[in-house]
């Protein structure tokens, strides 16, 4: 290959492999131990590089397009083998991405051979395989928009791609069990089905800080597709189905049948049913024990219940009704206990949250509410509390089992202590350390401040959610400011905090703001803190408001000289409230009358 490329005849790269950059090992092929074909030492450098430019990014658009050409071109006659090197997948699969559909279609039709049958191969390559996932994502351009001149080429263009992702559909239905099972090549099949439904599945691009990066939240984006696509999507679909004992008993085979669930569920919802009525079908015909449904034992199988959780949220109502009564009644109680079925117990309170059947379950789970606390299942619990607030007549019943649970409920003084206690998850004499007498409430923790985890924070969340909010009030009030500041600062607890008063009475939050008056600047400087003072802010009326921008502006040297409170200071319009109070007055509101507004068109 050749060592440079140019570009308006600007020599890109000169020389070869920089020194101390080690080449990849390439291993041995699966099929045999047979070793396989590997680009040469000088390839190898001129891919490295390729990346190396495209990390540096085009300041035009023309020159991009030479360059991806330029590249292309040396990719031609030899694609399989550089979508297989290490090296070499990485840039190409990055160069498809900027690629025209033309040329898309191009690299498919050579990764895929004169009859589609090398498909299979490079998608089951460990480097192949996210080559042809990058192939099959420009799906999404096809629609883009064209000028006069370029509208019937493009049409061509986009014909040839659907002809190479045809050909591909049929590759995989030829060999699905093959794909199914392996680990790349199944991935390839979910890419496959994203595509075909025109629901494309993207991580958006976390954000650049110091700090450790967290996991970028996943973006799905919707687009038109041809109508061969759906037709495709129909016929993968009933292949899949005729495997569906591979699907129930294969962890990559189930993610698959998962992900065409999941697509079929936002747009083609009548496939979904009729996919759901065959899983379940399936698992219901298979045998089991006398008496004792099949079912149970895939709602404990690892693979497989990962494949229940998706049925039952995806599932409508009869079904719902339809597994309780026809297999899960009396077994609710020994599902939440086990280790892995509560994950499926929680994905099914979740879908019958707001059905009759929840009751039902509600009712099933409450005779072992505290042996489900005691294995430490939280999940089941959180959502049981969650649920309950579209059921009003269950809510003082979970309520008191909770205090029951948490050793607090008798005597009555006691009660004022449960805040602490569903934060930390601890009962009283474990939280406090101590076997006190009767009546006698103790108000500092044994380790010194408010310990708070993570579906703690979740459950005094969910109760707040409740009619009757009036014991964690009364219990929040009862906290001093070191624990408020604890609270209003932490991680967890700040959304606790953000969630009992913003959905408390203006009269109660009027009153717990109040206690919070000297803490507003600590809160302004800290990320959750000051992420707790904004929603707290939209919630309250305007002498609310006035009031905490009192007790803020004296601060005003620190607040703009902090990353987070300077946040604060502009969105609160403290500089106005400084020096045009009338106006800052009349701009708030303002603004909650539109809020106001917008909430009522909303209800």
């Amino acid at each position: 290959m050749v060592q440079e490329m140019e570009v308006k005849g600007q020599r890109y790269f000169k020389g070869g492999q920089k020194k101390g950059q080690k080449r990849p090992t390439q291993d041995s092929s699966a099929d045999g131990g047979t070793k396989r074909r590997r680009l040469d030492p000088t390839s190898v450098s001129y891919f490295r590089r390729v990346s190396e430019r495209l990390n540096e990014g085009f300041t035009e658009e023309e020159e991009r397009a030479l360059f991806v050409e330029n590249v292309l071109s040396e990719v031609k006659g030899q694609a399989a083998l550089v979508s297989m090197d290490m090296t070499g997948s990485v840039a190409l699969e990055r160069l498809l991405s900027l690629a025209s559909p033309a040329q898309v279609a191009d690299v498919l039709a050579e990764l895929g051979g004169e009859t589609g049958s090398e498909f299979r191969g490079v998608s089951c390559d460990q480097c192949g395989g996210h080559v042809m996932e990058s192939a099959l994502r420009q799906a999404h351009r096809w629609n883009e928009e064209s000028s006069a001149e370029e509208e019937e080429e493009e049409e061509e263009h986009c014909g040839m791609l659907e002809a190479q992702v045809t050909r591909l559909c049929g590759v995989v239905r030829e060999n699905m069990v093959g794909f199914l099972k392996d680990p790349y090549g199944s991935h390839v099949l979910r890419t496959l089905v994203q595509v075909l439904s025109g629901s494309l599945t993207r991580d958006a691009p976390a954000a650049q800080t110091g700090k450790k990066q967290k996991k970028p939240k996943t973006e799905v984006l919707d687009f038109e597709i041809p109508v061969s696509f759906w037709w495709e999507l129909k016929h993968l679909s009933e292949r899949l189905m005729e495997n569906v004992n591979v699907c129930v008993t294969n962890a990559s085979a189930s993610a698959t049948l998962q992900t065409l669930l999941t697509v079929s569920h936002r747009k083609r919802p009548i496939l979904c049913r009729k996919l759901i009525k065959g899983i379940m079908g399936y698992l219901m015909s298979l045998s089991s024990a006398p008496g004792v449904s099949p079912l149970l034992v895939f709602l404990k199988d690892p693979s497989c219940s990962h494949l229940m959780q998706t049925v039952f949220s995806f599932s409508h109502k009869a079904v719902l009704q339809d597994v309780y009564r026809s297999h899960l009644r009396t077994q609710m109680m020994h599902l939440a206990l086990h280790p892995i079925a509560n994950y499926t117990v929680q994905s099914l309170i979740t879908a019958s949250a707001r059905l009759k059947v929840f009751l039902k379950i509600f009712d099933e789970l409450m005779e072992g509410f505290e042996a489900i606390l005691a294995a430490g299942h939280m999940g089941v619990v959180v959502l049981m509390v969650e649920s309950c607030v579209h059921w009003e007549e269950k809510q003082n019943e979970l309520l008191q089992r909770l205090l029951q649970a948490f050793h607090c409920s008798d005597p009555a003084s006691l009660q004022v202590s449960c805040l602490p206690l569903f934060l930390s998850l601890l009962a009283y004499e474990v939280y406090y350390n101590t076997e006190t007498a009767e009546g006698d409430a103790l108000t500092q923790p044994v380790q010194g401040r408010l310990s708070i985890c993570y579906h703690g924070s979740r459950l005094v969340q969910a109760l707040a959610g409740f009619k009757d909010r009036s014991v964690l009030m009364n219990s929040l009030h009862g906290l001093g400011s070191a624990d408020l500041l604890t609270l209003g600062t932490d991680r967890s607890g700040s959304h606790a905090l953000q969630m009992l008063l913003t959905t408390a009475s203006d009269k109660g939050r009027g009153k717990m703001l109040r206690k919070l008056e000297e803490l507003y600047v600590r809160l302004a400087c800290s990320s959750c803190g000051s992420r707790l003072l904004e929603a707290v802010w939209n919630s309250a009326t305007v002498s609310q408001r006035q009031s905490i921008a009192e007790k803020l502006v004296p601060s005003e040297s620190q607040l703009r000289s902090d990353q987070f409170a300077r946040h604060i200071w502009a969105k609160f319009g403290l500089r106005n409230f400084m020096k045009r109070r009338a106006d800052w007055q009349e701009a708030q509101t303002g603004e909650l009358k539109k809020r106001k507004m917008f909430n009522d068109i909303l209800q």
